[in-house]
């Protein structure tokens, strides 16, 4: 398995939760990080654990261009390239479709899609110097849909597509794409849905099996960091969730939708309801939360 010994890697989202323990992880590896997010406070003090040597923080908003090439040009000054790129910045808002607050939609949408495609854009010269691998984080809602999160559902479908793309574009420069795909993961951010909403953890409750469990951030950081190391095209945390995506024609199907589809009409009166008493469609974090 090839080494990260002074790969440098850049990732978003990289305060808290995954991008946090995956920049860990990476340093433990001898890699060089470039670490993106809004949250300055635990930001630098990430990087300053991880040590100024071989780590630099950005506080950049990855809705904002600029701010993100920025924020590359700086890794590329400090460290002479970028070898691999985790796109990892993420949020979620609540609710249905016709309740949720349009601006938190809109959020979410630009947030995980153009966050995306700004921080593969301001990276992609560097990375197609060194041949190197960018892997975008997607989720399992790219493949089962979830009543009151069509904002997230769609924004991880569209990234994963994305992904597809880029590597078809860019396969012939040496440059491998990868998407991931988790299915809950103990962040801030689900950890704030469920803080918030009592629906969004019934919800998961009525899911089968496997599906209403909650794995752990190690757990998604160990299959990263592999996938990282083997240029890997999917990566699932945890494994089963490749099934899913096989099976994503039937679970979107009219006898996929039945399991969930039943508890609808009560689940999703409550969580539009505990939204407006909330008055908010999002965490509290608003525009802080990543995977």
């Amino acid at each position: 398995m090839p080494k990260l010994q002074s790969k440098v890697v850049l990732i978003t989202g990289a305060a808290r939760g995954i991008g946090a323990e995956t920049a860990r992880a990476l340093a433990k590896e001898g890699a060089k990080l470039v670490l993106l997010d809004v949250d300055a406070e635990p930001l630098h003090a990430l990087a300053a654990e991880l040590g100024s040597d071989s780590t630099i923080a950005a506080i950049a908003d990855v809705t904002d261009f600029a701010a993100v090439q920025s924020a590359a040009d700086a890794g590329i000054a400090r460290f002479g390239g970028i070898d691999v790129v985790l796109a990892n910045a993420g949020i979620a808002s609540y609710g249905s479709v016709l309740k949720v607050d349009p601006v938190a939609f809109k959020r979410v949408i630009d947030v995980n899609v153009l966050g995306v495609f700004h921080t593969v854009r301001a990276t992609l010269p560097s990375v197609i110097e060194r041949k190197g691998y960018v892997l975008v984080v997607s989720s399992l809602a790219a493949y089962a849909a979830a009543p009151g999160l069509a904002a997230y559902c769609a924004s991880k479908a569209g990234v994963e597509h994305f992904a597809n793309a880029l590597r078809l574009e860019v396969a012939h420069h040496g440059v491998a794409v990868g998407s991931a795909h988790m299915s809950w993961i103990d962040t801030p951010l689900v950890r704030d849905a469920k803080s918030d909403l009592a629906s969004f953890q019934q919800l998961i409750d009525t899911l089968p099996g496997p599906l209403s469990k909650t794995a752990s951030v190690d757990l998604c950081t160990k299959a990263f960091v592999k996938g990282i190391k083997r240029r890997s095209r999917k990566v699932y945390v945890p494994g089963w969730v490749g099934a899913i995506g096989w099976l994503k024609a039937v679970v979107t199907s009219r006898l996929g939708d039945q399991g969930v589809a039943k508890h609808v009409p009560r689940l999703l009166p409550q969580m539009d309801a505990e939204v407006d008493a909330l008055g908010r469609s999002t965490s509290a974090r608003y525009g802080e939360g990543t995977e």
